[in-house]
């Protein structure tokens, strides 16, 4: 008997707790779903928000405007569909409720017309390098290309022979069921196996170490003008060497920019710290990085270098000011 009145408690409880539980649930605002904007409203919303927050002077002021900004901002363009996230917009007025000050108040007011910037860039017509893809083309097409192709299939069945090889092994040195090997056969198939891939490592780099180094070690790379390197990128493109192309035409862009004294000449700089020192507002900033990033993945990642790829980097240095022609 008193085993089932404990289970009757028991289940008398655990329904009383699942009711409140859905009591709360149903009086839980739902969160309010964030419309889709165009660029337009986009950019309508962040004037708003940057006016508001220039005239921010009481910490009472900051609770309705957070209720006024979604969490997110939706903005349909001729392309896609992206968001934005407010989080920082919404940290960042906690953060000057909590403790009001100008240097807050001007980061938020700079951060908002940053994107601004950003959107507008969304309404300017893309640029039209139909020609230069034309000429890109007649150029692929001469007697001197014919001759570009891919991996071979012998290049592909020396590579499958060298992986077979190296699974080979691994399965010998793993297995216990072939005692009288002796250890001379063992240490001469690995030296053979050491040997085949130090020679694929010394074609890999030689093949791909086409490109001369990019000065004096001493020199910064001004030193040399940005219309020399265009000139070596254009030659290297014209003998189908569109890494090295791509690799040229990055430090053009660095030279122009160097030149113009936007940081000071160091010659240990990496690509990243180059684009570091561009301030967020600078005319120049998007252009470097995207021209960084074509770099960086043709030259030190996977992408492949092509016609296409080295198209792009001369379009983003054109908009660099260095003009091709």
């Amino acid at each position: 008997m008193g085993r089932r009145r404990g289970l009757l408690v028991l289940s008398v409880s655990l329904l009383s707790i699942w009711l409140c539980a859905a009591c709360l649930a149903e009086l839980e605002p739902a969160r309010p779903q964030t419309g889709t904007l165009t660029v337009s409203e986009y950019i309508a919303e962040l004037d708003g928000l940057g006016s508001t927050a220039r005239q921010l002077a009481r910490p009472e002021e900051v609770p309705k405007l957070l209720n006024d900004i979604p969490q997110v901002w939706r903005i349909q363009t001729a392309q896609q569909t992206f968001e934005v996230s407010s989080e920082w917009l919404r940290q960042g007025l906690n953060d000057w409720q909590k403790k009001p000050s100008q240097e807050i108040q001007d980061r938020i007011v700079a951060r908002l017309q940053i994107l601004r910037s950003e959107a507008a860039s969304f309404q300017d017509s893309p640029t039209d390098v139909s020609q230069k893809r034309a000429l890109l083309n007649g150029i692929l097409a001469g007697r001197e290309f014919q001759n570009i192709h891919g991996p071979t299939w012998l290049d592909r069945f020396k590579q499958r022979v060298l992986e077979l090889l190296l699974r080979l092994l691994g399965r010998v040195f793993r297995s216990s069921a072939i005692p009288t090997i002796s250890n001379v056969v063992v240490y001469g198939l690995m030296a053979l196996a050491l040997l085949a891939v130090a020679y694929w490592m010394y074609r890999t780099i030689r093949n791909s170490a086409g490109v001369e180094p990019i000065g004096h070690p001493l020199l910064p790379v001004s030193s040399k003008g940005w219309k020399i390197w265009m000139n070596e990128a254009r030659r290297a493109a014209e003998g189908g060497n569109w890494h090295d192309a791509i690799h040229l035409g990055y430090w053009c862009g660095i030279s122009f920019l160097e030149a113009q004294e936007l940081w000071r000449p160091d010659t240990a700089r990496t690509p990243r710290e180059y684009l570091r020192l561009l301030p967020t507002g600078s005319e120049h900033r998007e252009t470097l990085g995207t021209l960084t990033r074509t770099f960086e993945l043709v030259w030190y990642g996977t992408q492949e270098a092509d016609a296409n790829a080295f198209s792009e980097t001369l379009a983003q240095l054109e908009k660099l000011g260095c003009q091709s022609h």
